[in-house]
């Protein structure tokens, strides 16, 4: 038997594609086995969101062929999009497929295992209008179901080269997001979160439907009890959204918004389509009607021409919003964008100095909090063992709340009303009140 090794690099996206793609070699007949171990064929999903993720998949691409130099490599995802004649110059790469005509990948090592030495699979992204389905039709190790129901943006932020990596927004059918569903629920998963490259956009090039509505699709699934949202746009956040969020009760009250800047002129410049005041009308929005809510969000320091009087307008900004945990990230100049031809670039000390005081804040948010919740008894679907702590398992609240109590790996997939008793570092210590799944 043939065997297949996987190796993943950057969002949940991913994650759920190289999933899909192994099932795909699984019903073909493949062993699949650790990327460690020689293969047959090797696999890379690559991440273009920073200069560093096209180096780290260079770096995977090449350790592949050191394992077996006589296997096929095949380079997938949005670095291999973005760039198909740089990856196909890579030494050892056979196959170059970007973030479409990935259901045909059998075929194409099928073509080369008859002599062929390479093949550059790659189409104008640009062009693609519907999207692909990849099903996923076995979880592996998992309790959390990430669920892709989008692919594609065009938002174009001033720093983002995923537009280019992606395509426009297409949308998976209704219908298929439920059938999958179903599948999780009757796989014994309690929790699925609903993904994408820009999930907000959900629905709108269908025209029939959108991310409220499939939300309250999802919800009506028996056997589901948890439904959490990836990134959304602060827009998608209306009155609307919130009214009827409120009465879903799977809906899991944790929103990840988008923010990137707490300065209306830096969120000019990355062509980000808000300002500070609406952000904070969402925020309000969210928690005066949704209690405990949890909100989590991504920050970008030191963008082009962020001077130090507009970093302390975002700082100043994130400690209004106290948010219950935060992303923060170095700007870092992507070839293809806008924003890496902009002058004024901050320095690299200077972005570090930046990241460090908002990593700072973001650690005293979370402890925050995780304080705020102490001595409260709450459902924990438990996920995985600690690493380096047996007979202790961590799991996650409905907000969000990272919680690791004392218990075997009967607990794994099961909810658990978990008494919160303290918090150590940014997790809270709990203790279970009893064994069974809610």
């Amino acid at each position: 038997m043939s065997k297949v090794a996987f190796y993943t690099l950057g969002c949940k996206v991913n994650q759920y594609e190289t999933e899909a793609i192994s099932g795909i070699f699984e019903k073909a007949g493949y062993d699949i086995v650790d990327f460690s171990e020689p293969a047959d064929v090797y696999v890379i999903n690559t991440c273009t969101v920073t200069n560093l993720s096209d180096r780290k998949s260079r770096q995977i691409i090449r350790r592949a062929k050191s394992i077996n130099e006589n296997s096929i490599v095949i380079a997938t995802g949005c670095y291999a999009q973005t760039s198909p004649q740089e990856v196909a110059g890579i030494p050892g790469v056979n196959l170059v497929v970007g973030t479409k005509d990935r259901a045909r990948i059998v075929e194409y090592v099928s073509q080369l295992e008859t002599g062929k030495e390479q093949i550059n699979a790659v189409d104008n992204i640009m062009k693609a209008r519907i999207y692909e389905e990849l099903k996923v039709n076995a979880y592996k190790g998992h309790t959390r179901a990430f669920l892709k129901i989008q692919e594609g943006c065009s938002q174009f932020c001033a720093y983002c080269i995923i537009p280019y990596a992606r395509g426009p927004i297409r949308s998976r059918l209704p219908e298929d997001v439920i059938e999958e569903v179903g599948r999780l629920a009757q796989n014994g998963f309690k929790e699925v979160v609903l993904t994408g490259i820009h999930v907000a956009s959900y629905g709108k090039d269908l025209g029939t439907t959108s991310l409220l509505d499939m939300i309250q699709r999802v919800n009506e699934v028996e056997g589901i009890e948890r439904i959490r949202l990836g990134s959304v746009e602060p827009s998608t956040i209306t009155e609307e959204f919130v009214n009827a969020a409120k009465r879903l009760e799977k809906l899991c009250p944790h929103f990840h918004l988008s923010l990137q800047s707490g300065c209306d002129q830096t969120l000019k410049r990355m062509n980000r389509k808000y300002t500070t005041g609406e952000y904070m009308q969402v925020v309000e929005r969210i928690r005066n009607n949704i209690q405990d809510a949890a909100l989590t969000t991504d920050v970008i320091v030191g963008f082009p021409g962020e001077t130090e009087e507009e970093f302390e307008q975002t700082h100043d900004f994130l400690k209004r919003v106290e948010f219950s945990k935060m992303h923060i990230f170095k700007f870092s100049p992507r070839k293809g964008t806008p924003a890496a031809t902009f002058e004024k670039q901050v320095s690299p000390e200077v972005k570090e100095v930046r990241s460090q005081r908002l990593i700072e804040l973001s650690d005293k948010f979370t402890k925050s909090f995780n304080l705020n919740h102490l001595g409260r008894t709450m459902p924990v679907l438990y996920e995985q063992e600690v690493k380096g702590m047996k007979g202790y398992m961590e799991g996650l609240t409905k907000n969000y709340i990272q919680v690791v109590s004392k218990g075997s790996v009967e607990l794994k997939g099961k909810i658990v009303d978990t008494f919160l008793e303290k918090t150590q570092e940014n997790i809270v210590i709990g203790k279970t009140i009893n064994r069974e799944t809610l």
